[in-house]
């Protein structure tokens, strides 16, 4: 029988499934498709799409002093991204056959779309790429997390925490020593919703 705080986690599951839905619907209000992971717009919305692109001469020059002499800043980040990510990357690719882990889909987490829009110039475009790859990117090591904590450690927190990850509802609860040892081996295993 399901517990109260399982059955929460689950109609936030539902919750959370119901609104990536709903954002699809946008599909048809701004008239676009997606066909093998490539979007298409009607081609009006194209034509009415790039009266809206800023000239980069017009980006830049109105671009405040502080977004200018910040961006070196920001785009330094990427050095420590890539690392990680390929660190990362690693550790999945050797060790989530070895514990029988099911491996984690990147292009479900990583997803480059925003070139498709013409009322973006080039460089809002890059800096687009960039967001697009660091939070996916975060994104799919928090999902390689928690497979990982779900696999080695798969106990619930006593203190409040701010977000959970997808795992967590099949964690066992602190404090209960009894469950851990007898369902510990069972909820290592416990990766059937995956497939």
């Amino acid at each position: 029988m399901a517990t109260q705080l399982e059955i929460l986690l689950d109609k936030i599951k539902d919750l959370e499934n119901e609104l990536v839905e709903e954002l699809q619907k946008q599909q048809e209000e701004f008239s676009y498709e997606i066909r093998k992971r490539r979007v298409y717009f009607e081609k009006n919305v194209i034509i009415r799409h790039k009266e809206y692109a800023k000239r980069l001469l017009s980006y830049i020059s109105d671009a405040p002093l502080k977004h200018i002499l910040s961006a070196p800043l920001i785009w330094s980040c990427i050095i420590p991204v890539i690392l990680l990510d390929v660190t990362v990357s690693i550790y999945h690719w050797v060790c989530f056959p070895l514990y029988g882990i099911p491996k984690v889909k990147r292009q479900d987490y990583i997803v480059f779309d925003r070139q498709y829009l013409n009322y973006l110039n080039m460089v809002e475009k890059i800096n687009c790429a960039y967001c697009s790859y660091v939070n996916g990117l975060f994104a799919y090591l928090q999902e390689i997390a928690a497979r990982t904590e779900q696999f080695w450690c798969p106990i619930k927190h006593a203190r409040r925490i701010k977000s959970l990850h997808s795992r967590y509802q099949k964690f066992i609860s602190y404090g209960s020593a009894e469950k851990y040892r007898a369902e510990i081996e069972a909820i290592r295993h416990d990766f059937k919703d995956l497939q």
